[in-house]
């Protein structure tokens, strides 16, 4: 098991979030090694799909190989953590070179994704579902 403690040095740090789920990213300029919650990526997350989600910034601007990256997740789902994961390396990135802008911000990742659960009001069964209605 890799521990996120073993990246030192120099670091270009930026969050990232979708739904409840946020990410701390930190990019070390390296060989390519991810670390999310201390344990290697993919076996934080367990599908091919949802790597293929947070690696899409790192592979449309060519720079997989060129960074370690060490991650903390928290909040939401496993899927809305991977899209936060996303987010926060994209906006690391630009960290790094703020030419790239132009090549992420076309295919949405630079955007916060801010649809979140609506809260429940009172006098409703929930946020918007009102009681039944008896006209007699």
């Amino acid at each position: 098991m890799t521990d996120a403690m073993t990246f030192s040095g120099t670091y270009f740090y930026a969050n990232g979030k979708r739904k409840r789920a946020t990410a701390r990213v930190r990019l070390y300029k390296g060989t390519g090694r991810i670390v999310v919650n201390g344990k290697d990526a993919k076996e934080y997350f367990s599908t091919d799909e949802m790597v293929n989600v947070f690696m899409a910034p790192l592979i449309l601007t060519k720079n997989e190989g060129q960074f370690d990256i060490s991650a903390k997740v928290g909040g939401g789902g496993i899927q809305g953590q991977a899209d936060a994961l996303r987010h926060g390396i994209s906006k690391a990135l630009l960290e790094v070179d703020a030419g790239l802008r132009a090549t992420l911000k076309p295919e949405g990742y630079l955007t916060r994704d801010s649809r979140i659960k609506e809260r429940k009001k009172f006098g409703l069964h929930k946020a918007r579902r009102a009681p039944q209605f008896s006209k007699r």
